[in-house]
């Protein structure tokens, strides 16, 4: 009998635990949804406090979700502090990086930003939207071989891109390999002919 009331309370408990986590799911639909529709209208200070009531430090959707409306609020110093906290939350998220990516950038956080994107490329080694931003970051701090490195993965992986091959071109110009650079410059002109920058960089090789 001791046993069969156990199992009752552990099953009451179960019961009462999961109404009540579909109730606060719930309310928790409704605040994202009104969230969304403020957005919508560019009230995005009543798209914060939609969903500020029910904040959690653990909940990966608020604080993702918050660091969004922060950035579009303009306030990038909150934007980039909830980004913060959802990618430890999720650090195998590649998502919370691009976003955190953005309020860093206002803030000139390079070293910061160029971070993210090391860390989305240990995650996701041919991600071609981080090896291209840090082939640029690399490539304004003169750190040209280590540019070159970024850029050649995304003109590998995508031939046909303008701007992959016409930074490659640059940095191989700009690190001294001029043969090199030549057959990017030309294939960068191939997919934009005529770009004035191509065509600069072209007669800088010759």
């Amino acid at each position: 009998m001791e046993v069969l009331k156990k199992v009752l309370s552990v099953c009451f408990f179960s019961l009462w635990a999961a109404g009540t986590f579909a109730q606060s799911n719930g309310v928790l639909q409704k605040a994202f949804h009104n969230s969304y529709t403020d957005e919508l209208n560019k009230n995005y200070t009543a798209a914060i406090n939609d969903i500020s009531a029910y904040y959690s430090n653990n909940n990966y959707e608020i604080n993702i979700r918050l660091g969004w409306l922060y950035y579009l609020n303009q306030n990038y110093n909150a934007s980039q502090s909830y980004y913060q906290k959802a990618v430890n939350i999720k650090p195998g998220s590649i998502e919370a990086k691009f976003g955190y990516v953005k309020p860093l950038s206002f803030l000139q956080n390079w070293d910061k930003v160029l971070q993210q994107y090391i860390d989305i490329l240990k995650i996701d080694p041919q991600n071609t939207q981080a090896c291209y931003w840090a082939g640029v970051i690399y490539y304004n701090r003169k750190q040209f071989d280590v540019s070159t490195k970024y850029f050649k993965v995304v003109a590998t992986l995508y031939p046909y891109d303008y701007d992959g091959n016409h930074m490659l071109a640059w940095s191989l110009l700009m690190a001294d390999n001029k043969t090199e650079a030549i057959g990017y410059f030309e294939k960068a002109l191939i997919i934009k002919p005529a770009d004035a920058s191509s065509t600069d960089g072209l007669a800088r090789c010759r």
